[in-house]
């Protein structure tokens, strides 16, 4: 059995104010060549399809149109789960036509694929409940048993992990609770299938790629990777963006990553996809597929000022790229040379100068891509109001960054204006730029 694994795709995300859309297209039209090519019998997709809860017309239209194609018509089963970008509800609407050719969408911990009936001319839900299902190939005879956990966040998971606050104690419940319902799904393997895991999960070890937004402040979401259940062919993973395997798990498994370049802080590796052969009663052999879709990613340094750029730009450097252009000045870079700059190379995203230190100046940009989100409000307060930040508001930002869009706040407090209010500030007025994880103050970058 070829299986073939993939996630993240953000269909409808951004690159500042650029739509990638194209970009997405074309991944999708290598992804059908490939799963035609490679003779590929299933596909398992883990999470994060769309970029926001609310997805444009053109970013659901895209996602149709893939799996249709993937799907080929009912020749082989595509299985698609929930990430925590991705609307349960909205995910899964489709799913009385989708299901008719194999097509499984499903949006929760508890989904039962054997709501609809899934019957092709070559393959068949031979048994489904909740969390696993399992499909029967008819030409080959061969069955897969899948074990399927969409993104589990507390509230879709219906259960306080822990009334305490300590983030260690928080962990341990969280990844105990995942290792229950994967302990309890996997008695469902069995010897002569292929057994398969799909989530979409922080697992302990794993690198992050840079553009991933947090599923919750402080890590306490994460997995260990002994949870896994040591009898998997191969566990498909969703939510890192930087293709790896776990190396602690005790059986294969893999990110996919994301299958282009979201930040320019993943322009150093390269964006994948798995292809798995497997048979029962044996070990899988697994293939990284090596993308080559969507624009690459470059961050330029001019470190000999505004002529380097402008000479970059008129020799074709990266001609083909998006570009982050950092640039090193005694001075404010004028609107006529940024003008200059676009004209050259269209792909200039972002234009940043880098003061050289003075006596009178001494102003640089700190990349803050590392830093915890409560890290960064910190020191955002301090920046715009000259005073410490008081715990109380640190814990009341934590709430509204932690509340989850599946359940409604039961006050009006967890809101940005509450925080305002007890802040004692407008942080929605001025001319700040948040950009790439970087804070510039309006009025001082010269851009």
């Amino acid at each position: 059995m070829r299986i073939l694994h993939t996630s993240d795709w953000h269909l409808g995300k951004m690159l500042e104010q650029i739509n990638r859309i194209e970009e997405q297209k074309e991944f999708i039209e290598c992804l059908t060549k490939m799963v035609e090519e490679e003779k590929i019998d299933l596909i398992l997709i883990s999470g994060d399809v769309y970029d926001t809860y609310n997805p444009s017309a053109a970013a659901e239209e895209l996602f149709y149109e893939a799996v249709d194609r993937l799907n080929g018509k009912g020749k082989r089963p595509v299985i698609v789960i929930a990430g925590n970008h991705d609307n349960p509800e909205r995910l899964c609407a489709a799913s009385p036509l989708a299901y008719k050719n194999g097509i499984i969408l499903l949006g929760y911990p508890d989904s039962n694929p054997g709501i609809y009936r899934v019957d092709t001319e070559n393959f068949l839900l031979v048994d489904s409940g909740p969390g696993w299902l399992e499909l029967g190939f008819k030409h080959s005879g061969q069955s897969s048993v899948i074990l399927t956990l969409p993104y589990p966040s507390e509230s879709r998971l219906q259960e306080l992990l822990s009334e305490e606050a300590d983030e260690k104690e928080l962990q341990a419940a969280y990844s105990q609770k995942i290792g229950k319902i994967m302990g309890k799904l996997s008695g469902k393997f069995r010897k002569d299938s292929v057994n398969l895991l799909m989530s979409h999960l922080f697992m302990r070890g794993g690198y992050e790629g840079g553009s991933e937004r947090p599923i919750q402040v402080g890590g306490a979401f994460t997995v260990d990777p002994q949870v896994l259940p040591a009898n998997t062919h191969f566990a498909a993973l969703g939510h890192l963006h930087r293709p790896q395997q776990i190396r602690d798990a005790l059986c294969p498994a893999y990110y996919s990553g994301s299958p282009i370049a979201y930040s320019f802080s993943e322009a150093d590796y390269s964006k994948a996809v798995y292809i798995i052969d497997a048979v029962p009663g044996k070990e899988a052999n697994v293939e990284e597929i090596i993308l080559d879709c969507g624009k690459p990613l470059r961050t330029w340094v001019a470190s000999k000022g505004i002529m380097q750029a402008l000479e970059w730009c008129e020799s074709g450097k990266d001609r083909n790229a998006w570009i982050d252009l950092e640039i090193t000045t005694d001075r404010p870079i004028t609107i006529e040379e940024q003008r200059k700059l676009r004209q050259l190379h269209p792909g200039i995203i972002n234009i940043r100068p880098r003061f050289e230190a003075s006596a009178d100046n001494d102003v640089s940009f700190e990349n803050r891509e590392k830093k915890k989100i409560d890290q960064l409000f910190i020191e955002y307060y301090k920046f715009k109001t000259g005073a410490e930040v008081s715990e109380e508001l640190v814990s009341l930002f934590i709430d509204v960054v932690n509340s989850d869009p599946d359940s409604e706040s039961d006050g009006d407090e967890l809101t940005w204006e509450g925080i305002d209010r007890m802040a004692g500030a407008d942080f929605n007025k001025g001319n700040d730029i948040i950009s790439e994880g970087k804070i510039i103050p309006g009025g001082e970058s010269g851009v």
